[in-house]
């Protein structure tokens, strides 16, 4: 499997907090890997330090080039999407503008009304309301949409952050199915989640964040069955 992202000694610090130590991990191309955590461990921390939201330390290198210290918008081109916490759908923009927005960057017309007549197919919910303004939609549809927007910029990788927020359980597993057909796609995932036992059963590797450092890593269904994992996340 050829690596996809890889992190190296990643430093984030917040005035005199150092939010995220030294932390090192790697992504392989077709992979959905997670990265659980309690509040406050690093995670959103970290997605932000590789989308070039924030300015970190140590080095982030995707598909074989340097994105440290690139500017955001220029590593989302290089094919690193990213959904933010919260979905930030545009509320005054319709459905179809905000999935529009989503491909600004690309100028193949013809791929773009096909990657948006695909992703009405699959969320027939969202091509129902693709006249109606985002900030109507509920909390469930408009974390659909914002994974879409992010789909529509044709994104070899994709970073999810929390994208269960909020939701009620069957939301979770449908937006989950969503990443996971994604995925079967060819996008590579990494997903930051709360949720640790959804996050879990979707992953082929984890790892365990515990204030701004990698407490445990491994296999994700070998995580889930350990004790510790079991006690602290999960609530077994």
């Amino acid at each position: 499997m050829s690596e996809m992202l890889k992190v190296e000694n990643l430093n984030v610090s917040y005035g005199a907090i150092h939010a995220v130590k030294g932390i090192s991990f790697s992504v392989n191309a077709g992979e959905i890997i997670t990265l659980i955590g309690a509040n406050g461990a690093g995670k959103t921390t970290t997605m932000h330090a590789i989308s070039g939201l924030i300015r970190s330390g140590g080095g982030i290198t995707f598909c074989g080039q340097s994105i440290h210290g690139m500017a955001a918008h220029k590593i989302v081109k290089l094919g690193l999407a990213q959904v933010p916490e919260g979905r930030r759908v545009f509320a005054k923009m319709t459905v179809q503008e905000n999935l529009e927005m989503g491909a600004y960057g690309r100028k193949d017309k013809a791929a773009i009304a096909d990657d948006l007549e695909r992703i009405f197919q699959r969320l027939p919910r969202l091509q129902e309301r693709r006249r109606q303004l985002a900030g109507t939609l509920s909390g469930g549809e408009q974390q659909m949409l914002a994974i879409g927007r992010a789909v529509m910029a044709a994104p070899k990788m994709l970073l999810l952050d929390e994208p269960s927020m909020g939701l009620s359980p069957i939301l979770v597993h449908e937006v989950f199915s969503y990443i996971q057909d994604i995925n079967a796609a060819g996008v590579t995932i990494l997903l930051v989640e709360q949720n640790a036992k959804m996050a879990l059963s979707i992953a082929s590797r984890a790892y365990v964040l515990e204030t701004g450092a990698i407490a445990m890593s491994g296999d994700a269904e070998a995580l889930a069955k350990d004790p510790q994992v079991q006690r602290v996340y999960l609530g077994g």
